[in-house]
């Protein structure tokens, strides 16, 4: 795997975990109400749902790519105009807020565990994510390390993201800049998948 594409691949995995959600309301519901230990639980399990749909999308692309690559171009087309679909709906976004005003009752750690896994595993829209992301890095020859960083890169990058919001979370202000700059980081993001979706437009 090149930096370049590294980088590209640890930048719009970051900015797909700073933009506010409902993952992120699910992480600041648990710290909120259970402390830093849960948020840090709901975090990691949030980042193992990820790193799932990661490993399902990469073992398949390759699977595809070996047996059937007429159908991995079309695949990689269609990835990259659903990130270019992707970053018109972000620049056009209006931002997205989170409100706390619903995180008042206590609640355990499994329950923490539970909601960060599931508030990933049960959107398909992850899985449509990562087949239009890794179809633009899995190649023919990708090697066993390439495929590995696919995967532990979105686990470390939404892990860390989540965990350094259950550390920080106590401080309104961290809240208050990210609901302020929601705007701002979903223009920043859809500018990042246009210009991915561009390069496999004029480079393939």
């Amino acid at each position: 795997m090149t930096l370049t594409i590294l980088t590209s691949v640890l930048l719009v995995c970051l900015l797909g975990a700073m933009s506010p959600g409902p993952s992120l309301a699910v992480v600041m519901k648990h710290t909120m109400n259970g402390g830093r230990s849960h948020g840090l639980m709901t975090a990691w399990s949030h980042a193992s749902g990820l790193a799932m749909y990661a490993l399902f999308t990469v073992l398949g692309l390759s699977l595809i790519i070996k047996q059937f690559p007429l159908a991995f171009n079309l695949l990689m087309y269609l990835g990259a105009l659903y990130l270019a679909w992707l970053g018109f709906k972000s620049l056009c976004s209006k931002g997205k807020s989170i409100d706390d005003t619903n995180a008042k009752k206590h609640l355990s750690v499994k329950e923490g565990i539970r909601d960060g896994f599931l508030i990933v595993f049960l959107n398909p829209k992850i899985a449509l994510w990562f087949i239009a992301l890794f179809s633009q890095f899995v190649s023919p020859d990708a090697s066993f390390i390439t495929k590995a960083l696919l995967v532990i890169i979105p686990f470390l990058v939404d892990g860390l993201w989540y965990s350094t919001i259950a550390m920080l979370l106590s401080k309104p202000t961290v809240l208050n800049k990210l609901n302020k700059n929601a705007v701002w980081l979903d223009r920043f993001m859809g500018c990042i998948l246009l210009l991915l979706a561009l390069k496999v437009i004029f480079t393939s």
